[in-house]
């Protein structure tokens, strides 16, 4: 099965479910749906940053600071952050993600999804999917922060990484 036939709960602006749609009719539509971000870091804190393959269905060769993608038809946003965060590191093991917030993205463009942010320590050696990720280092957070006006960013990320700046500026 192809990630565009992938099942995936459509909701409203509530996050309940509402109908089911493959991925592909989903992202053509602009129907919304969930996806989870999670921010891996390694042993010495750096962030793992990655640029997407140009065969992503969203974002094609951009770079995220978050490991993650979409929430399955009756996947809930945990079961998905663990998935994903082990999927595209390419470990078993990873601890349990942990929830930080959610918003909705909404480009405004037809670009919109419920989107759950995670965090997790990453100890394991990874071992990234060649089909997700072109490249990828963990870099420290002040790179990270100089790289974010060189480089072409998945939009959805920027507004997670914004968001939880201020979250942890706020404490």
């Amino acid at each position: 099965m192809s990630s565009a036939d992938e099942i995936l709960d459509i909701v409203d602006e509530q996050d309940r479910v509402i109908g089911r749609s493959p991925r592909g009719e989903a992202y053509a539509k602009g129907l919304r749906h969930r996806c989870v971000f999670i921010e891996a870091r390694d042993a010495e804190g750096r962030l793992f940053v990655h640029r997407r393959t140009p065969t992503k269905l969203v974002f094609p060769s951009r770079y995220d600071m978050f490991v993650g993608g979409v929430v399955g038809a009756g996947e809930s946003y945990d079961e998905a952050a663990l998935r994903e965060a082990e999927e595209e590191l390419g470990v078993n093991g990873l601890p349990r993600p942990t929830p930080l917030f959610k918003f909705l993205y909404d480009n405004g463009a037809g670009q919109n999804w419920w989107s759950a942010v995670y965090e997790v320590r990453c100890e394991l050696p990874v071992n990234p999917q060649v089909e997700e990720v072109a490249w990828y280092d963990f870099l420290p957070e002040d790179e990270v922060e100089r790289r974010l006006t060189d480089w072409p960013w998945v939009p959805d990320g920027l507004a997670a990484y914004e968001r939880l700046k201020a979250l942890r500026a706020a404490r």
